[in-house]
């Protein structure tokens, strides 16, 4: 059982949509390698055809605790604040956005379905903004658990946990990042998929190198290889 899909099952997904907007769905989350979140709050203007730019808008929430007598950050296991000594029976907890944005360049083909998509008047006005898709979430999973049955692909197994899962949005956002990986698997290479994908952390970037090759089978089967030849 396989850990990521192929560019060419991702094409084999696309082929297998009813319609020019599931298509281009499929292909965002692939070949832009956003989360599904960011691809939903997708807008008409965010779209640079002159120089084949997608801005992304990538919207967070955190909870906050905080001490009720001095408001200082709590920590999980804080019996105590930190700063003012007082017992924290109940922490005050705060929503924080953390809103950020990145800049991605798009290939010509997507960048054409894109453009056709627009002038067939696909994006939906919705809360005071044109969205590319106007779907939501419970939708957007629907339609790529949909094309991949169609497509008849497997499903994939996670490969930290042994757990296997339907192929959803993210194994396409996983799909690009591996992709990416085995044509430059460079310190260069992954710092530009890291700022690419959007991760704060560069650890949570290296996850994919070392699943993305077959570095550690090799390793092992050499040593076994050189075993049996003594």
């Amino acid at each position: 059982m396989k850990a990521y899909l192929e560019p060419e099952e991702v094409a084999l997904m696309e082929k297998a949509t009813s319609n020019l907007r599931d298509r281009l769905l499929i292909r965002a989350l692939f070949r832009l390698g956003c989360r599904i979140s960011e691809a939903l709050a997708l807008r008409v203007e965010d779209i640079d055809s002159v120089h084949g730019l997608v801005t992304i808008q990538h919207l967070k929430s955190r909870i906050r605790s905080s001490c009720p007598h001095c408001n200082a950050g709590l920590g999980r296991s804080h019996a105590y604040c930190p700063k003012c000594g007082n017992r924290v029976s109940a922490a005050v907890m705060q929503q924080r956005e953390h809103r950020r944005q990145r800049v991605l360049p798009i290939d010509p083909d997507t960048l054409e379905m894109l453009k056709e998509y627009i002038e067939r008047g696909g994006p939906v006005a919705k809360g005071g903004k044109t969205l590319i898709f106007g779907i939501n979430r419970h939708r957007a999973w629907q339609i790529v658990k949909e094309c991949a049955e169609r497509a008849a692909l497997p499903s994939l197994v996670n490969p930290e946990t042994g757990k296997v899962h339907n192929v959803s949005p993210h194994k396409l956002r996983d799909a690009f990042a591996v992709m990416a990986v085995k044509q430059n698997d460079t310190g260069d290479g992954l710092r530009m998929l890291q700022e690419h994908l959007g991760h704060q952390s560069f650890n949570t970037t290296a996850r994919y190198r070392k699943v993305s090759g077959k570095e550690h089978r090799d390793w092992y089967s050499r040593l076994w290889d050189k075993r049996i030849g003594t």
